[in-house]
């Protein structure tokens, strides 16, 4: 319970970059299926990047504090379905309030 706590409040700062103009001659930015698991408390921003032409995968990429860099997080892993589920719970209550608005 503590984990999820803590992954919600990391992606309270997450970003999810939908149709993401990063491509670089229709290759995907992960080349392996990335890493696991990332420490939460390292986590700076999160960004999902969905299939597109250029790449035909959806791709999850973890920026990490103190210029550690960027990982990719293996999409298929525990980690990475609970931080894109919160993703999308997260922007479809702000289309929800939008359209309430």
């Amino acid at each position: 319970m503590k984990g999820i706590a803590i992954a919600f409040a990391v992606l309270i700062c997450a970003t999810a970059v939908q149709g993401f103009t990063m491509f670089r001659a229709g290759r995907c930015l992960c080349i392996d299926p990335g890493v696991k698991a990332v420490r939460m408390a390292d986590i700076e921003r999160v960004s999902i990047i969905y299939p597109t032409r250029g790449c035909a995968k959806v791709e999850v990429i973890v920026t990490l504090k103190a210029n550690k860099g960027e990982r990719c997080l293996n999409p298929k892993s525990k980690q990475a379905r609970i931080i894109q589920q919160a993703i999308e719970r997260k922007s479809s209550l702000k289309r929800q309030n939008h359209v309430k608005s």
